[in-house]
């Protein structure tokens, strides 16, 4: 598994371990996969059955400065995966995004929408299914959005909770955009979803956001409410808030595909945000 130490990955390898599969996690340090000299040699070594990628160039704005380095991250990298797993007839599982899509449809895509990525790593992301595609018959791709974990407490990004965490500490007002629209998801829940879906052979492209369309204001509305906290919260626009790279206004995802294949839909957002603070009151007593 590649991309073991995100806010996906520590779910992923604790996910699976629990059902018995064996999980051999890399991240950056031990596998740059966009080397394919590298893949081949991990690839020889371990002769994986099913070979799992959630590592991802995800920073959306230095993408339009490095759009080469995204490209190889999310691009070239799964086309090296996906050579090597075909190969050695192992199963692909990559993890892919929301942001495939422009964001105008004004309603939750599905997988039969068609793509239309905005920048550089949008772009970059979408290279790497259709590279997963191209080299193998029966890839699972997993489109999601908006992921958060308590692993993001151990990442130098962390995630939209903990950002909105830190600011309330600060005791000021706090913006957040009230005209962009996704599907925010619970890591340890989409890594069980993910596994689900293994365990079904399941194939193709799904979508796994988690199953709310919701704006980031009302977001971190619902984040404070959960938590307890009375911040001054004011909505603003993406005309206040100019990022260099173009985001898609409505990217929530719909999950029917994924649920029609029989696989457990996702509990509601503000569930998953109680258990989110729930797992990080956990883990800061350790």
């Amino acid at each position: 598994m590649f991309g073991c130490r995100g806010q996906l990955g520590v779910e992923l390898i604790a996910v699976l371990g629990q059902r018995g599969y064996q999980v051999i996690g890399f991240e950056r340090s031990q596998a740059d996969i966009s080397d394919r000299a590298q893949v081949e040699a991990i690839f020889g070594r371990e002769n994986p059955d099913i070979v799992l990628n959630a590592a991802a160039y995800n920073q959306v704005d230095l993408a339009e400065r490095e759009p080469a380095a995204a490209m190889a991250a999310n691009g070239l990298a799964v086309r090296n995966l996906a050579m090597c797993s075909r190969q050695c007839d192992a199963r692909l599982v990559h993890f892919s995004t929301d942001y495939v899509f422009d964001g105008t449809a004004g309603r939750a895509y599905t997988e039969e929408d068609a793509t239309h990525p905005l920048g550089a790593y949008a772009v970059s992301k979408l290279a790497g299914e259709l590279y997963a595609q191209a080299y193998l018959d029966r890839p699972l791709i997993l489109r999601t959005c908006g992921v958060f974990g308590p692993g993001g407490l151990n990442t130098n990004r962390g995630n939209f909770v903990e950002t909105m965490l830190r600011l309330a500490a600060k005791q000021q007002p706090i913006r957040v955009v009230d005209d962009h629209v996704a599907s925010p998801t619970y890591a340890p829940v989409l890594a069980a979803r993910a596994a689900d879906m293994i365990d079904r052979d399941l194939a193709g492209v799904f979508h796994a956001g988690g199953g709310q369309a919701i704006s980031w204001f009302d977001y971190a509305a619902m984040i404070f409410r959960v938590a307890g906290l009375h911040p001054e919260l004011k909505p603003t626009d993406e005309r206040e808030f100019r990022t260099e790279a173009r985001r898609p206004k409505y990217s929530a995802l719909s999950n029917a595909k994924m649920e029609r294949s029989g696989i457990e839909p996702f509990p509601p957002l503000e569930t998953a945000v109680r258990m989110y603070l729930e797992a990080r009151m956990k883990t800061a007593a350790r």
